[in-house]
């Protein structure tokens, strides 16, 4: 791979003896993973299903590797089902040493596509609240539907900048995660595009996005909350230079050691401007070393030294409605307990707002709660966010097909297949998992599964 000549020099000086052995390594094909979804299935009971040639990766969890030329696990119904979501492994390190308890307010503060917020709504198991924002707001369409296929139901999408958050959530956050918009050098096997941009835009940019990001974060966090920053690049201003400023902007935080890997090297002091003797608590992945990328993480905590200063942020206020008949009598067929106080109608779409979503009026806000469906003249059509959320046991009419069923893919595409049942709503399955709806009338099932995330061949 033909490197910028000022970037090959920059990790010859990093790297000095290494740099061999990392300049060879961007030579061989990338590595490719899915993680488990474990608030839909444990790691045990999906190996059990597994239909992939799987091996762990060593400091994730629910992570493994894929042969890509073997196996295609994003054309998979499971992958329809949420079982899994597909991640680079390095990437999977930041969400993962980020220590997620019940009930935790956590923001994802640069989410899209949403490998991370994936992760952090699944761990937070339906409690708490997750605020996942991304300024760009196309991509946090992606970051959406990616939530949803997940099952997620206790969170909000926010486009927005970070100052702005700030001033809402001031003191609000147990949990952060900054996955900051960076340079990318972890990112140069995977796309020239990426060789292309950092020559048109160098470090220095990104490591002063990065610091007005921070800026602004670290406001938000709770005294006693933990922060992760992480980047997918190699360049120190970037990584122990920004967790350096970060340690300026407020004394009270302090950096974390967490349980590294032994294929992690520490953080660099020697390569900050102050020399600080904790930033060795930070984490490098080097592609040379292990089987990714390349990452940046440091876990930060905001030490709780008697500070009251805490975020005046109000919950969101329910617009209180009267239920429509139709979808009253769809939501009684549902083996959960819809409060009624925390539905609400906007455009004819019927909402669940999670009891600890925040008031976010006046903010950019792409979903606030969980989608239940569209009410319509003497009817209701339940949402495909709805059926991710559900368990097979939860819904009074369903078609659970085995993988082996070629109605399976029939449904993925969006074709009409046969079936039998009790004419009406029912919710479609593969092995037990919800892909989404139908409706049957003797024996034809009209597909409603979501246009949009339809199987393509």
């Amino acid at each position: 791979m033909k490197l910028p000549e000022t970037f090959e020099n920059n990790m010859k000086e990093l790297l000095g003896g290494e740099f061999l052995a990392y300049k060879n390594c961007l030579d061989e094909p990338m590595r490719h993973g899915i993680r488990i979804n474990e608030s839909k299935i444990s790691v045990e009971d999906f190996l059990r299903i597994n239909p992939f040639l799987l091996k762990e990766v060593p400091w994730c969890k629910n992570g493994f590797y894929y042969d890509e030329n073997v196996d295609k696990p994003s054309k998979h119904p499971y992958y329809y089902a949420g079982l899994y979501y597909i991640q680079e492994p390095s990437a999977m390190t930041p969400a993962s040493i980020l220590p997620i308890d019940e009930n935790d307010r956590v923001l994802d503060v640069c989410a899209a596509p949403g490998g991370k917020s994936t992760e952090l709504a699944s761990r937070l198991a339906g409690t708490g609240v997750l605020i996942s924002n991304d300024i760009s707001a196309s991509r946090a369409k992606a970051l959406l539907k990616n939530l949803e296929v997940f099952g997620a139901d206790n969170y909000v999408i926010t486009s927005e900048n970070t100052h702005k958050l700030s001033e809402r959530f001031e003191g609000y956050f147990d949990k952060i995660l900054v996955d900051a918009p960076c340079s990318g050098e972890g990112m140069f096997r995977k796309s020239q595009s990426m060789i292309t941009a950092w020559e048109n835009n160098g470090n220095q940019m990104f490591a002063d996005i990065q610091r007005t990001i921070l800026s602004d974060v670290v406001r938000m966090l709770k005294p006693g909350g933990y922060m992760v920053y992480s980047t997918c690049t190699f360049s120190p201003l970037e990584n122990e230079c920004s967790i350096e400023y970060l340690l300026s902007l407020d004394e009270s935080m302090e950096i974390v050691a967490f349980d590294k890997n032994e294929l992690f090297d520490d953080g660099h002091p020697e390569w900050s401007e102050k020399k600080d003797g904790s930033l060795k608590k930070c984490a490098r992945l080097w592609p040379h070393r292990l089987n990714g990328e390349g990452h940046f993480v440091t876990l930060l905590r905001k030490k709780d030294e008697g500070q009251s200063i805490y975020s005046q942020c109000g919950r969101y206020d329910v617009r209180k409605i009267k239920l429509d008949e139709a979808a009253r009598e769809f939501l009684s067929r549902i083996k959960k307990k819809f409060d009624e106080d925390r539905l609400e109608i906007n455009n004819d779409r019927l909402y669940y707002i999670a009891s600890d979503i925040p008031d976010v009026k006046g903010l950019r806000t792409l979903r606030t709660g969980l989608l239940l469906g569209e009410i319509k003249k003497n009817r209701f059509e339940p949402s495909q966010a709805l059926a991710m959320t559900l368990k097979k046991d939860e819904f009074d009419n369903l078609l659970d097909l085995s993988i082996n069923d070629e109605r399976v893919i029939k449904y993925l595409k969006g074709e009409t297949i046969e079936a039998e049942g009790k004419n009406g709503w029912i919710l479609v399955c593969v092995d037990s998992y919800p892909l989404g709806w139908g409706k049957l009338n003797n024996g034809l099932l009209k597909n409603k599964y979501l246009a949009g995330w339809r199987l393509m061949s």
